[in-house]
């Protein structure tokens, strides 16, 4: 247990080291990937049977046989034993049997790299503070929300003060109730007025983290009235609207927000994610260091996104769409290479996300499957 978790150590050590290396990196990110491939391998029998029935050398980024997002929900993919997890992000879903779970040995790395490139994402350009709030339910303690355990993080980094007028003095909670604004009830708008009043007063911008489905029920709750916010206000937008019993198109909703909020539209800026990832990728609205590229997503140096053919789960070529496929250097203790349902298609300027693939999974996603859970 104790070289597994050396192991482990040093692979986190590396990856946060290739993050911050901003172009200056001294290895390789095919070599990090493989040798946390080979790691996984030798401690996940489930890999290891899948890295068998492909006959992969993880010698190259093309050799790393794709776990599928659905077998997180099937079967533990986890290096570490249970009892070694410090968090265990949960999927959202319409029942528990349809949920993914994702066992973490450490969050530092997820923190830290989410952190990283949020706030090139969201971060007004020359601006030090901002006041920071969700339309999102108060996090489980111990989190089992990943997006509920970044949107903290960017709480704790980009603010890190009361919710006050005057926050001299005052404890810092990132679990106030004034932070967390949606609940059983609603949304709470007249805590987004406060906050809201609260970052005009200190003239700064406001972040607003919430989901799509949390937008909707703003823009419903105000019925047609709005709120003042400051001026560069950002929204960040996050997931779909599966499961849900009404969905928005996207530029619609972004004008309704717009409207509602008093603010510039193209400061709402959307976020990728899954729980199954330790990674996002971003939307390039605010052209600090991401390009200007509505409605593509960047990702960041540590995550390769690639879309493959449904059943060879080889890589396209540029403009063609297919499945998915990340190469997520962060995964250290679960699956650095993920495949899931979502199509998207690659272009010089990022990564367009087309929805899910219909029907069942493909063929390329089953028979992996096949060699992971049944051993």
């Amino acid at each position: 247990m104790s070289q597994l978790l050396e192991r482990s150590e040093a692979l986190h050590a590396r990856v946060l080291a290739f993050a911050g290396a901003e172009g200056e990196a001294t290895e390789g990110f095919e070599e990090l990937a493989c040798d946390i491939a080979r790691f996984q391998a030798e401690h996940i029998p489930g890999y290891r049977r899948l890295v068998e029935a492909r006959g992969a050398t993880l010698s190259g980024l093309a050799s790393l046989p794709a776990v599928p997002t659905d077998a997180f929900r099937l079967t533990r993919v986890a290096v570490h034993p249970p009892e070694l997890d410090a968090a265990r992000f949960i999927s959202s879903g319409t029942t528990q049997a349809a949920r993914s779970v994702h066992p973490l040995r450490t969050t530092e790395t997820y923190r830290q790299l989410s952190l990283r490139f949020g706030a090139r994402a969201l971060l007004v350009p020359g601006v030090s503070r901002h006041v920071v709030v969700a339309l999102a339910p108060r996090p489980t303690q111990p989190p089992s929300s990943s997006l509920g355990f970044m949107m903290q993080a960017f709480m704790e980094t980009f603010d890190g003060r009361a919710l006050t007028a005057d926050p001299q003095g005052a404890a810092f909670d990132p679990l106030a109730a004034g932070r967390w604004l949606v609940d059983g009830g609603g949304v709470d708008v007249n805590g987004l007025r406060r906050a809201a009043l609260i970052a005009s007063e200190r003239q700064e911008p406001l972040v607003v983290l919430a989901t799509s489905f949390a937008l909707v029920l703003l823009t419903d709750a105000l019925a047609g009235s709005t709120i003042k916010t400051p001026p560069r206000t950002v929204v960040m937008q996050t997931g779909g609207f599966k499961g849900r019993t009404r969905s928005v198109e996207p530029a619609k909703l972004a004008r309704r927000v717009a409207r509602a909020l008093r603010m510039d539209a193209g400061n709402i800026v959307s976020e990728y994610g899954m729980t199954e990832l330790s990674s996002q990728c971003w939307e390039g609205r605010l052209g600090a260091a991401l390009p200007e590229s509505p409605g593509l997503y960047q990702a960041p140096p540590w995550l390769r996104v690639d879309a493959v053919d449904p059943i060879s789960l080889r890589p396209l070529p540029e403009g063609e769409v297919g499945l998915a496929r990340f190469i997520d250097l962060a995964n250290v203790d679960s699956a650095v290479a993920i495949v899931t349902r979502d199509q998207v298609r690659l272009g010089p300027r990022g990564l367009e996300l087309l929805g899910r693939a219909p029907g069942a999974p493909e063929r390329g996603c089953s028979l992996a499957l096949e060699a992971l859970t049944l051993g």
